[in-house]
């Protein structure tokens, strides 16, 4: 959903929308086509777990497309337009999307029957997707309640579809509730309030966070928003207090407006003191990486049963091929066989319904090989450089896979962010002129975590398919259809958007723009400290980083080793440090304090309400993320046609008259 992703940065899952949707629809042709190949035959849970997985391998690309694309734009390493490159963002998504799909794959059992429960990897959105396929296709009351969950889905996208819609043309009324503005207002220009204002505390009535909040849980959303509150209403202000970070007048010569700054500028980095949004970056990616990497190897039996297993497995393919010719490898023959597996929980899908190791050896294979090719003609990126952003992005799809599965928000910013630091100190004393080095950190960033935004997405699909016993090769391939349409769905999404806001690649040229995009800014700023010597990262950030990543891992073994038996029930008390830290990446806590709301509204509902929760919830919850998408999709159609709410709307209600 291209439009909120711009906006926010983050990325939505169409697992809801298309197992309501497609249940809707394929459910009709089932009944009026018969027997008819393709259109009719049955029409089960499994079936629609494979419905659900090709749009969800169809939409599983858009990470590449909020941030490292639009930031080579914006850091002028591209050509002027979009459709110019429209060749080299074909290939590049091309690489992300198999790139992360074959590699997920043998990752299925490792998450979602290995360590799920360990870690509590509730996958929400998949978990719920699950439910409501199952209760849809459920004996006797299932058709009726699946009639409710489609009429609740489809009102609700409508409503937040017509609600965005509206609100290019009022947004300071309809979207956007700059309370704080208003106090200043009222008070003629001279009260305090402004000054929360700039710290970007206002409401925004987003349709797709607050159903985003209902479905990740009180816990991460008020982990987020307590990270939000640390780092915009605490840390942020000490900072500029203090004189080691700065804010920026919007517009210093108005007498009105003159108090009015922002504190989350990205430009300008190396000549003046960072703004608190770029000092408090690196405490969020260090918070994100030290919380997910530790909550991994606090697992190391089972990853290293899991990396024996699959070093098994090649030598035995490898010594099987060998001896079919008449051959023998020692060191194959030597490692090849069992291991002992009774550490860890059994598959319940048998051999034959499992994705073949062959398919996704070869589909690895081969995408590597593209990769290799691709990036050296069209990226002047060298065979070593490209490995290294695969086996980055490979590391990374743990991390987004797992905080994904408990936060149900994809880390992309912090994984990212971590492969242009790797990427950054692998390309410096190459000779490499800084926009050479910018493009291949940006180009390798992408390529890390676009592959780790896929992976994360199937996972959470496999999740949802082994809740329903749907066999993970028919959904493997599902998955595999809907990668491929995402080929070129999201490129033509992105030149659109592009077209019609050009302010989103090219921000110095205009006074505004309706997408703030901040995962393009961070993105930017990024390449540009690892790659120019005028640039780096504030050294009390660093140290603050540090001792924050300290803190994560240290809860992590506290849960891990001490909240265990009679004293487990207190770790769902403990804070999330990875719904934390993403707080502290974002340029405003406003997104928090949407997902906050909509996590209240799902607990009360759910405790007082259960049976209604139980049919609407996540039909309500789906309709609203994917509504508000939609919704930017018609308002960029308006804007490429000139009747958009810059020509006939107002900004009344928005601070100096712009939002």
């Amino acid at each position: 959903m291209p439009p909120t992703c711009l906006k926010t940065g983050f990325t939505f899952s169409a697992s809801m929308f298309g197992a309501i949707f497609g249940y809707g629809i394929i459910k009709f042709l089932s009944r009026t086509a018969g027997d008819l190949p393709i259109l009719g035959g049955s029409f089960g849970p499994q079936e629609n777990t494979i419905v659900q997985a090709a749009a969800t391998g169809a939409g599983g690309i858009a990470g590449l497309f909020v941030a490292a694309l639009p930031a080579m734009y914006q850091l002028e390493l591209m050509s002027t337009l979009p459709i110019d490159d429209i060749g080299r963002i074909f290939t590049i998504t091309l690489i992300c999307s198999f790139f992360g799909l074959f590699f997920v794959t043998p990752l299925r059992r490792f998450f979602i029957i290995q360590v799920a429960k360990e870690l509590r990897l509730i996958f929400p959105t998949a978990t719920a997707t699950a439910l409501t396929i199952k209760s849809m296709h459920a004996v006797g009351t299932g058709g009726i309640d699946a009639v409710r969950k489609l009429k609740a889905l489809g009102y609700t996208f409508i409503a937040a579809v017509i609600h965005r819609v509206a609100s290019y043309y009022a947004i300071g009324i309809l979207y956007d509730w700059h309370v704080f503005t208003w106090f200043y207002i009222w008070s003629g220009h001279t009260n305090w309030a402004i000054n929360i204002e700039n710290w970007g505390w206002y409401i925004e009535i987003t349709p797709a966070f607050i159903g985003s909040g209902m479905l990740i849980g009180l816990n991460s959303a008020l982990s987020m928003f307590g990270g939000a509150v640390l780092a915009w209403g605490v840390i942020g202000p000490l900072l500029v207090h203090y004189g080691e970070c700065i804010g920026k007048a919007r517009d210093p010569e108005d007498p009105i407006w003159k108090d009015y700054v922002s504190f989350n500028s990205l430009s300008n980095l190396g000549k003046e003191p960072p703004s608190p949004r770029y000092w408090l970056l690196w405490p969020g990616v260090m918070i994100m990486v030290c919380a997910s990497l530790a909550e991994l190897f606090i697992q190391y039996k089972v990853i290293w049963i899991a990396f024996k297993s699959v070093f098994r497995q090649v030598n035995t393919a490898i010594d099987e091929a060998a001896r079919k010719r008449g051959k023998v490898i020692p060191f194959c023959a030597r490692h090849s066989g069992s291991i002992d597996t009774s550490d860890l929980v059994e598959d319940p899908f048998p051999p034959e319904q499992q994705v073949p190791d062959w398919m996704w050896m070869l589909g690895l294979t081969v995408t590597l090989v593209v990769s290799f090719i691709i990036c050296h003609f069209q990226w002047q990126m060298n065979v070593g450089l490209t490995i290294l952003a695969c086996v980055l992005g490979f590391v990374f799809a743990f991390l987004c896979i797992q905080i994904g599965a408990v936060t149900d928000t994809t880390p992309l910013t912090a994984a990212s962010k971590a492969s242009q630091l790797i990427f950054g100190g692998a390309t410096s004393g190459q000779g490499f002129s800084i926009k050479d080095a910018q493009r291949l950190n940006l180009i390798a960033g992408g390529i890390a975590s676009g592959a780790a935004d896929v992976a994360a997405a199937l996972t959470a699909d496999f999740r949802t398919g082994f809740l329903l016993r749907t066999p993970p090769l028919k959904q493997w391939i599902a998955q595999a259809i809907g990668t491929m349409i995402s080929v070129f769905l999201a490129p033509g999404m992105f030149v659109l958007f592009t077209s019609a806001y050009p302010c989103i690649i090219h921000p110095d040229d205009y006074e505004s723009c309706p997408f703030m995009a901040p995962s393009v800014a961070a993105w930017a700023a990024v390449a540009q400290a690892v790659t120019d010597p005028s640039i780096g990262i504030p050294i009390k950030a660093g140290i603050f980083a540090c001792v924050m990543g300290a803190v994560s891992v240290i809860q992590v073994i506290f849960r891990h080793y001490y909240l265990v038996g009679e004293r487990e029930k207190y770790r769902a008390y403990l804070p999330n440090w990875g719904a934390i830290a993403l707080a502290f990446v974002l340029p405003v806590p406003v997104f928090t304090n949407a997902a906050l709301l909509g996590a209240v509204i799902a607990a009360v509902w759910r405790k007082y309400r259960y049976a209604s929760w139980d049919i609407y919830g996540y039909a309500v919850a789906a309709g609203m993320i994917a509504g508000e998408g939609m919704g930017g999709v018609v308002g960029a159609a308006l804007q490429l046609g000139g009747v958009s709410g810059d020509v006939y709307g107002t900004n009344l209600g928005c601070p100096m008259l712009s939002c």
